[in-house]
């Protein structure tokens, strides 16, 4: 597989999934932009260890959930290389708790980023895809967003939502050389999972039928095919990475 001469814009991409994501496209030959919010030293390491390894990548900052800031960051990007070709929506937060006590800004902020950073970043793109009439959406859903999750009503109904997000547009854009896909990762290794206590993390390999959590590069394999040419013919399509956990 080749993204030799691709844009690739990744969101979330400072740390955890999203920098795997990075380092993975960035590796395929594309020149990858970092999206981040507020943690710019994680955002230049991601930047720093594409480039130590010859690739290309720079660092943009930008709240996914804030369309005024979108549309500056992506004339910005537009400006300095003419296009996007790749766009992988992977910004996520969570704000647990359970649905009798769960606040109304835990529930907005939780489907504002992640579910309508997801629909404000592809809108930004999508034009200019259609006229070049390539283009490489992949959104980033979890395993939770299908089968729901004790505690994560707000986060299960984003990242549900993305499902049908991603059906819907990728049926609109079809037929201009765009596909439209997602990846639903299980239980990762990353900031989110590593403070878990051991008895939570235990309980949570038991329902893995390959008994290990996975790492961020199994996310980013996924990723890669699917903004290849080798899933030209793919579209509307979910993979997912849990190990067994979700069939």
């Amino acid at each position: 597989m080749s993204l030799s001469g691709k844009i690739a814009v990744v969101t979330g991409g400072s740390r955890g999934i999203g920098r795997a994501i990075c380092q993975r496209l960035a590796a395929l030959g594309a020149t990858v932009i970092v999206n981040y919010v507020s943690n710019p030293a994680a955002a230049e390491e991601t930047v720093a260890s594409i480039q130590n390894a010859g690739g290309k990548a720079e660092a943009v900052q930008f709240n996914v959930a804030t369309s005024e800031e979108i549309e500056a960051a992506f004339k910005k990007i537009l400006d300095a290389h003419g296009r996007v070709d790749i766009l992988v929506n992977n910004a996520g937060i969570t704000r647990d708790g359970l649905l009798m006590k769960m606040k109304d800004e835990q529930w907005d902020e939780v489907l504002n980023t992640n579910l309508k950073g997801v629909f404000l970043c592809t809108k930004a793109v999508s034009r200019g895809m259609m006229k070049q009439r390539w283009g490489r959406i992949i959104n980033i859903t979890s395993v939770i967003g299908f089968a729901g999750n004790a505690g994560q009503a707000n986060y299960a109904a984003a990242k549900a939502g993305i499902v049908g997000f991603t059906k819907s547009v990728a049926k609109e854009l079809a037929s201009r050389g765009i596909t439209v896909n997602g990846v639903a990762p299980g239980y990762i290794v990353t900031d989110m999972t590593k403070d878990l206590s051991e008895e939570v993390t235990n309980t949570i390999k038991n329902e893995i039928p390959m008994g290990v959590l996975g790492e961020a590069e199994d996310i980013a394999g996924a990723v890669a095919y699917l903004a290849s040419d080798d899933a030209r013919y793919v579209t509307g399509q979910f993979i997912h990475v849990n190990g067994g956990m979700f069939m």
